[in-house]
C-alpha cells in the first residue's frame, strides 16, 4: 500500500472534497448515535423491562468501550494505515449497529453497545488524522471546521431523528439506521481515501490497553451497581478501591514509559491541565442532562419520542449558537473570562432547572434549557481550543488524544453518578403502598415501569407518586451539575492564565466542533 503525505507545490487530490463528504458522512454517524439513544431508552426500558442501571449501561457501554480505547485505535492507524482502520472501524460500527437492531434483550444491547464503541474509537481521531494528507494548510483549516461540525450537527439531529423512527417503527430502527449510513461511508472511503501513516508514532501498550479498558469499566459498573448494594457496602467500596488500583497502575506505568500512549506529563502544564478539566466537567454535566431529561419528558410530561427530541432542541440550539459566538468573545476578553463566564451561566442554569416539578410544564423546561446550552457553548469551545494552543507541535497527537479520552470518561461518569443518584432517590420517594413485593420492585427500577406497573394494577395514585419522585431525583441531579459547573469556573478563574489564547494551529479541530465529539 502506497503512503501519501501531502507536500507544497504538488498538486492537491481532485477528490479531496468528495473525499472529505465520506468523512463528514461518518462524523455525522457518529454524532447523531451519540444521543439517538437517550430518547429511545424510555420506551426500550418498558418494551425490555430495563430498569434505571441497565438503561445507564446501555448508554455507557458505548462510552467505556470508545474512551478506553480510542488512543489506541489511533496509534493502530498511525502503524497499519489511517484508511484502513478507518475503514475496519466503519465496519465494526455497521456489525455492532446490526447486532442492536436484531436484540431482543438488555444484554443484548449492552453487547452490540460496546461493539459500537470499538468502531466509533477508531473512527473518530483517524477521520481528522487523514486531512493532511488530503488538504495543504490554506484549505486544511475549513475542512477541519466542516468535518467537526458535522459532528456537531449530529447531536441536535440524534434525538429528532430517533424520535420520528420511534413514532413510526419498533426501537430496533435507531440501531438500523446507522447500517446505510456506515456502509456508505465504507465505499466511500475505500474508493476516494488515500493511505497514511506514521511508522514513528508510539506503539500500542496492550497493559496499558487493558489497564484503561479495566479500570474505567470498574469504575463505571461500581457506580452504576451503587444504589442496589448502598455506597458504603462491602461490594461497591471494593469495586471502587479495585477501580482506583487499576487506573493508578496505568499513571505509573505511562510515566515511566519512554514513548507512553498517554501522554500524562502534559498535566503538568496549567493551561493544558485547567482547560481539560473544565471541558471533562463540562461533558460530565451534559450526559448526566440528556440521560435524565428524556424520561422526564416523555413519561412524566407525557410527550411521544419524537416530541421530546424536538424538545431538546434549546439546549442543542442554545450550544451551537453559543459555540459560535465563543471565538470572537475569546479574542475580545479573553479564554479566562469566556469560559468563567459559561459554566457560571450553566451553573445557573442547572440551579433554575432544579426548580422544575412534574407540574412545571415545557415552557420553563424551554427556558432553562436555552440558557444550559448557552453555557455549554460558551464554556467548552474556549477550553478545548485553549487545551490544544498550549500543547508543542511535536505532542499535539498525544495531548488531543488525552484531552478526547477525559472528555469521553468524564461523559460516561455522568452518565453513571447522575443516573445513580437519580435511581437512589427516586426508590426512596416512590410511594408502593399496597402494592406487592414483586411489583413494587419492578415499579421501583425506573418511572416508565412505574407507569406501566401502575396501568396494570389500576393504581393512578401511583402514576403521580412515580412522577412527583422522578421530579424529585432530577432536582438533586441538577443541584450537582450546578455544583460541578461552579468548582470548575473557580478553577478556571483561580488558575487558568490570563493571557488570550493564541489562534488554532492549522489542522487543529475547530471548537464548534469539538462541541459535539
Amino acid at each position: 500500500m502506497v503512503t501519501v503525505t501531502h507536500r507544497p507545490g504538488v498538486q492537491p487530490d481532485p477528490r479531496r472534497w468528495w473525499a472529505l463528504a465520506a468523512l463528514v458522512a461518518s462524523m455525522l454517524t457518529l454524532g447523531f448515535d451519540m444521543t439517538i439513544l437517550n430518547v429511545a431508552l424510555p420506551t426500550m426500558a418498558g418494551q425490555l423491562g430495563a430498569g434505571t442501571g441497565e438503561q445507564q449501561w446501555m448508554a455507557d457501554a458505548y462510552v467505556v468501550v470508545f474512551a478506553a480505547l480510542m488512543l489506541p485505535a489511533g496509534l493502530l492507524g498511525d502503524r497499519f494505515g489511517r484508511r484502513r482502520m478507518l475503514v475496519a472501524g466503519l465496519a465494526v460500527f455497521l456489525a455492532g449497529s446490526a447486532a442492536g437492531a436484531l436484540a431482543d434483550d438488555v444484554s443484548a444491547v449492552i453487547a452490540a453497545r460496546a461493539v459500537m464503541g470499538i468502531g466509533g474509537a477508531l473512527v473518530t481521531p483517524l477521520s481528522l488524522s487523514v486531512l493532511p494528507s488530503l488538504f495543504g494548510p490554506g484549505e486544511r483549516t475549513k475542512a477541519v471546521g466542516v468535518i467537526s461540525a458535522a459532528s456537531a450537527l449530529g447531536m441536535p439531529l440524534g434525538p429528532i431523528i430517533g424520535g420520528w423512527l420511534l413514532d413510526h417503527f419498533w426501537w430496533g430502527s435507531v440501531f438500523l439506521v446507522n447500517v446505510p449510513m456506515a456502509a456508505l461511508g465504507i465505499a466511500a472511503c475505500v474508493l476516494l481515501l488515500p493511505e497514511t501513516r506514521d511508522p514513528a508514532s508510539p506503539t500500542v501498550d496492550g497493559v496499558s490497553t487493558t489497564l484503561t479498558a479495566a479500570g474505567l469499566g470498574l469504575l463505571v459498573y461500581a457506580i452504576i451497581e451503587a444504589p442496589e448494594h448502598g455506597w458504603a457496602a462491602p461490594p461497591t467500596l471494593g469495586m471502587l478501591g479495585a477501580a482506583l488500583v487499576l487506573l493508578a497502575l496505568l499513571v505509573l506505568r505511562e510515566r515511566r514509559a519512554a514513548r507512553p500512549m498517554l501522554d500524562m506529563a502534559l498535566l503538568a502544564r496549567r493551561g493544558f491541565l485547567v482547560n481539560t478539566l473544565a471541558a471533562t466537567l463540562v461533558m460530565f454535566v451534559l450526559s448526566g442532562l440528556l440521560f435524565v431529561l428524556p424520561p422526564y419528558l416523555q413519561a412524566v410530561l407525557g410527550h411521544d419520542a419524537l416530541g421530546t427530541g424536538v424538545r431538546l432542541l434549546p439546549l442543542m440550539g442554545g450550544l451551537l449558537v453559543a459555540a459560535r459566538a465563543a471565538q470572537p468573545a475569546v479574542a475580545r476578553f479573553g479564554a479566562r473570562q469566556v469560559v468563567g463566564a459559561g459554566l457560571t451561566v450553566l451553573a445557573f442554569a442547572a440551579l433554575l432547572g432544579a426548580r422544575t416539578t412534574a407540574e412545571s410544564g415545557y415552557g420553563f423546561t424551554a427556558l432553562w434549557l436555552s440558557v444550559a446550552g448557552v453555557g455549554f457553548g460558551l464554556a467548552v469551545v474556549p477550553a478545548m481550543d485553549g487545551a490544544l494552543a498550549t500543547l508543542p507541535a511535536d505532542r499535539a497527537g498525544s495531548g488531543s488524544g488525552l484531552l478526547m479520552t477525559l472528555r469521553q470518561v468524564g461523559g460516561a461518569i455522568g452518565i453513571a453518578l447522575l443516573g445513580s443518584l437519580l435511581s437512589g432517590a427516586f426508590r426512596d420517594r416512590l410511594d408502593v403502598a399496597g402494592l406487592s413485593q414483586r411489583a413494587a420492585d419492578t415499579a421501583g427500577e425506573s418511572v416508565v415501569a412505574a407507569h406501566l406497573v401502575a396501568e396494570r394494577a389500576g393504581a393512578p395514585g401511583l402514576v403521580a407518586s412515580a412522577d412527583h419522585a422522578y421530579a424529585h431525583g432530577m432536582t438533586l441531579v441538577l443541584l450537582v451539575c450546578a455544583l460541578a459547573s461552579l468548582v470548575s469556573a473557580l478553577l478556571v478563574v483561580g488558575f487558568l492564565p490570563g493571557a488570550r489564547s493564541a489562534p488554532a494551529a492549522p489542522g487543529m479541530a475547530t471548537p464548534a466542533a469539538d462541541a459535539g465529539q
